[in-house]
């Protein structure tokens, strides 16, 4: 995964609470081979469903803003891998599923909590349509449609974020500690030590 600082590019609206993974990708996608990608699968059944949905029309969207609750449900990691498929890179919502955040992180799509008033703003700033979006990660910041606001982002998951890392990468910052604490334990505890 490549790390980012910031988008420059577009941003479309989902006015729907509780948008949970099961929409975001439904089960029977998910045993197609990742490699295939899964962005064909994003919100299948709601396009499908719909005549004219926005993603349909604005394909090339960096920015998803929609309502409350957004990824909630199963942990599927697929939904996610939906999103990033797609292209999308950040997602702003006044909350997310729990599970689906941290997914979000490890595979470089930015979960942005933002108040319910601010989420209302740019839905109605948004409309239908695909409006200019900025994002600065490093600021925490962003310039959608004209409006401008700051986002809730825990400090560890924006250095994830802006390195490209996951939880095994961020580990691995810490490699020569992790060795010095394995030499200071096992010399003081050689009991310890496994057989080999």
């Amino acid at each position: 995964m490549t790390g980012w600082t910031q988008i420059n590019g577009t941003a479309v609206a989902l006015p729907q609470e509780n948008v949970d993974t099961d929409q975001l990708i439904p089960a029977r996608f998910m045993s197609a081979p990742r490699a295939d990608g899964y962005g064909k699968f994003l919100l299948h059944d709601l396009r499908q469903d719909a005549a004219d949905h926005v993603l349909d029309r604005h394909a090339g969207a960096d920015v998803l803003i929609t309502r409350r609750n957004f990824g909630s449900g199963s942990s599927r990691e697929a939904a996610v891998y939906a999103l990033v498929d797609f292209g999308i890179r950040a997602v702003f919502a006044p909350s997310f599923g729990d599970i689906f955040q941290s997914n979000a992180v490890n595979n470089g799509l930015l979960p942005a909590r933002v108040s319910d008033a601010e989420i209302d703003a740019l839905l109605d700033a948004i409309g239908t349509d695909a409006v200019s979006a900025t994002v600065d990660l490093e600021k925490r910041a962003a310039v959608i449609a004209g409006h401008t606001l700051t986002f809730e982002l825990d400090p560890v998951w924006q250095e994830k974020l802006v390195n490209g890392w996951d939880d095994i990468d961020l580990t691995a910052q810490h490699n020569d500690r992790i060795k010095d604490f394995r030499t200071a334990r096992f010399a003081a505890h050689p009991w310890a030590v496994p057989a080999s």
